[in-house]
């Protein structure tokens, strides 16, 4: 689909380039968040709409399966009151439901890979979100002390005080830009395992009432 076309042209974007190229890097970060977050947004809404989609499917399906089962009841008691064509009408509206039923299975598997796509997508575009907004934090902050060092120079007119400010400002630049990056990968490692334990803990519920079926059976 076009929105996750254009979610992958952002995860895809190089700041750096983006940066190294612009008349105003800060302008054009700016530019790219609000983008960003306009998508993030829709991303989001279409997760929402997915999943309730997948869900009604669900419902049909169990719906179907129902009818089906109820048929075959039907077909069970005509056989008893020993009227076979009509047992034989039953079974068939039977099979036809199990056709729909599996026509339902089927349209709810597309839409959990649907589902999981916007969710892959939506955690990507967070990403890279997350490194937008930092890298625009450094540059400000990059451009601030670059200011700071043009009113010392021209207040003190000192050559060496200029090379010192140059190597400080390289040092503190590669500092918060390697501070931003640690941040940016600790909260993606951490939502990652996160999002782990989590399906981790549903497979064991589910693994559960699984079991507690078969028992009763």
């Amino acid at each position: 689909m076009a929105l996750l076309e254009r979610v992958a042209a952002l995860v895809r974007a190089n700041l750096n380039d983006l940066i190294d190229k612009a008349e105003d890097p800060e302008k054009m970060l700016k530019q790219v968040i609000l983008d960003m977050q306009n998508q993030l947004l829709q991303v989001k809404t279409q997760v929402a709409i997915a999943i309730a989609d997948q869900h009604l499917l669900s419902k049909k399906a169990m719906e179907s399966q129902q009818k089906q089962e109820d048929w075959v009841r039907k077909a069970e008691l005509a056989v008893e009151k020993k009227d076979d064509g009509l047992a034989r009408a039953a079974l068939e509206r039977s099979m036809e439901q199990k056709r729909i039923s599996e026509s339902f299975e089927q349209q709810i598997a597309d839409q959990k890979t649907e589902v999981e796509n916007l969710k892959n997508a939506l955690i990507r575009l967070e990403g890279k979100l997350a490194e937008a907004k930092a890298k625009t934090e450094v540059l400000i902050a990059r451009q601030r002390r670059a200011r700071v060092s043009d009113a010392a120079r021209r207040a003190q007119g000192d050559q060496t005080a200029d090379t010192f400010e140059r190597m400080k400002d390289r040092v503190l630049r590669a500092e918060a830009t390697s501070q931003a990056w640690t941040e940016i990968t600790g909260a993606d490692v951490e939502d990652r395992f996160a999002a782990l334990e989590k399906e981790k803990e549903i497979d064991r519920l589910l693994a559960e009432i699984k079991s507690r079926k078969l028992l009763q059976a």
